[in-house]
């Protein structure tokens, strides 16, 4: 019998007791309580983190026959003891107020364990961390066990509120309150950990937790949530079976389109996963589309961007320090942070300086991030340039400059004025950044000489143009005789393709590739 794929579930005795695909974590799981006690992990939404903290729980509370035939089953002492579970992404804290449904989680929490505490009205007038205190002594004195503590998307008050400020500080100084009574509880402690999209900066929330074991980067926990492929050959045979025979490929070609497409996500350079939300997604569809994504398009980050005149080009290939994985302040918000904690970019390598190199992971989150920023930077929605994007791909294939020019023409016409951005040269240099991103063609921006930058490179696999952008009144002639007087098309010479020069003049007021010059070299 086929192994249901667990999609959207998120429990783990759920997904055992009905027979669905489980990827075995526990090796990695036993380690983690077995070495250690105080953690924190973040990674993206839709990781696994749920799924995650569901199995502690159920280890933890002694469940031992829902881990039958895992590595875990012999491995431990198999004993219950008492576990607080905080679930951000349940809690009601939108409707009520964060600090009530603070207070409504700790109840709920009591009430598991029969534990009286106040009533509701005196323990909103409460410090919550004494009383979450409260909970924990309690809870060690009527079992006689050290407490667990569980904590999944600690951080969901603060992240769903980055456009309100006022209200997601508000919502930090809270929740400190409330975790800051965790590192005086260790004596009641026996394990506890905290999972979340964003890590806050050392002067917040963490500078209460600094006792904290930070696995998000670990060598030893990179495949703790999300699938490497050893793990999908393993667990997903029936479903690769099927798979392989209706897109009619071989395993090995299966597997080389789906690395392509869902991962490599890693956070130590060792470990490479999938996005487990769209493997289970694809092998449940049986086509490769994006799924990941859809499941929340980031119209924070794209309005910041957008916003802040941030240039999307900037965004790919990015070098970072050590340092850059630690950060993330509300105020001074650094969207490359936000970014790769939130799992548009990840780690790609290490150049010889010692610096991280970030880039988008996979296809799925590059090509639907370039087509919602794109969408947000023209105002105009993907499915209506459809023919605008199918135009540029057969233009460039054909060598067809006039058609590009009219196309980018139709672009820039339909962009409402309220968001157009006049004049400023960036700003279209993005715009033609991200269509031709968003066509699939390769496109290489602002590359370094020494004798300057050139604007573009793109090549098809019969084509080269090397392109210049200018502003009117500078006219395409003038742009091609900077290619030619800065040599910027020398280092490609030997290229194989045949080759253009490319010289294109922009009008701001007209919003119009005004002239467009072609010279081949």
């Amino acid at each position: 019998m086929k192994r249901m794929l667990p999609i959207g579930i998120q429990d783990f005795k759920e997904l055992r007791s009905r027979n669905c695909v489980y990827i075995d974590k526990t090796e990695i799981i036993h380690k983690l309580i077995t070495e250690g006690k105080y953690y924190f992990l973040s990674r993206p939404r839709r990781f696994g983190k749920s799924l995650l903290i569901s199995t502690l729980n159920e280890i933890y509370e002694g469940n031992q026959e829902l881990f039958e035939g895992l590595f875990i089953y012999d491995k431990i002492e198999w004993k219950k003891r008492p576990v607080i579970r905080i679930d951000f992404t349940k809690g009601k804290f939108k409707d009520i107020g964060l600090r009530a449904a603070v207070i409504k989680i700790i109840l709920d929490n009591a009430a598991k364990y029969e534990i009286q505490l106040r009533d509701e009205e005196q323990l909103l007038k409460e410090n919550l961390g004494n009383v979450f205190g409260e909970l924990i002594t309690k809870l060690n004195e009527k079992t006689g066990e050290k407490v667990v503590i569980l904590i999944d998307e600690y951080d969901k008050p603060i992240i769903d509120y980055l456009t309100d400020i006022d209200k997601a500080e508000e919502n930090r100084e809270i929740l400190r309150d409330f975790y800051g009574i965790i590192k005086p509880m260790d004596p009641y402690t026996e394990f506890v950990i905290l999972t979340g999209v964003t890590k806050f900066s050392k002067v917040s929330i963490f500078s209460e937790l600094n006792n904290l074991n930070d696995i998000t980067t670990h060598p030893e926990y990179g495949a703790l949530v999300g699938l490497t492929e050893a793990e999908i050959r393993k667990e997903f045979t029936e479903h690769i079976k099927i798979t392989t025979e209706k897109l009619a490929v071989t395993e090995d070609e299966l597997f080389e389109k789906m690395k392509f497409w869902y991962d490599g996500y890693t956070w130590n350079l060792k470990d490479f996963v999938h996005n487990p939300f769209s493997i289970l997604s694809f092998f449940g569809a049986g086509e490769f589309k994006n799924y990941w994504f859809a499941t929340g398009t980031p119209t924070f980050l794209i309005n910041f961007i957008r916003d802040n005149g941030v240039d999307p080009k900037e965004l790919e290939n990015i070098k970072v320090n050590e340092i850059f994985f630690d950060k993330f302040e509300l105020k001074k918000m650094d969207i490359k942070s936000l970014m790769f904690q939130t799992g548009y970019l990840t780690i790609k390598g290490v150049d010889e300086y010692g610096f991280y190199i970030l880039n988008y992971p996979n296809k799925e989150v590059r090509d639907s991030f370039t087509g919602h920023l794109l969408s947000g930077l023209s105002g105009k929605d993907l499915s209506s340039m459809s023919n605008i994007t199918r135009n540029l791909l057969m233009a460039f294939r054909e060598n067809d400059m006039e058609s590009f020019q009219d196309n980018i023409n139709s672009l820039f016409a339909s962009i409402p004025n309220e968001i157009f951005i006049k004049n400023r040269e960036a700003y279209y240099h993005s715009l033609v950044f991200l269509t031709i991103k968003m066509v699939g063609l390769y496109i290489d921006a602002e590359i370094s000489t020494n004798r300057g930058r050139l604007d573009a490179l793109i090549k098809t696999d019969d084509y080269l143009y090397v392109i210049e952008f200018k502003m009117a009144p500078v006219t395409a002639k003038e742009a091609i005789a900077q290619i030619k007087e800065k040599g910027y098309a020398d280092p490609y010479k030997a290229d194989n393709r045949q080759k253009f020069m490319v010289g294109i003049s922009f009008d701001g007021d007209s919003k119009k590739f005004e002239n467009i010059e072609v010279e081949e070299f």
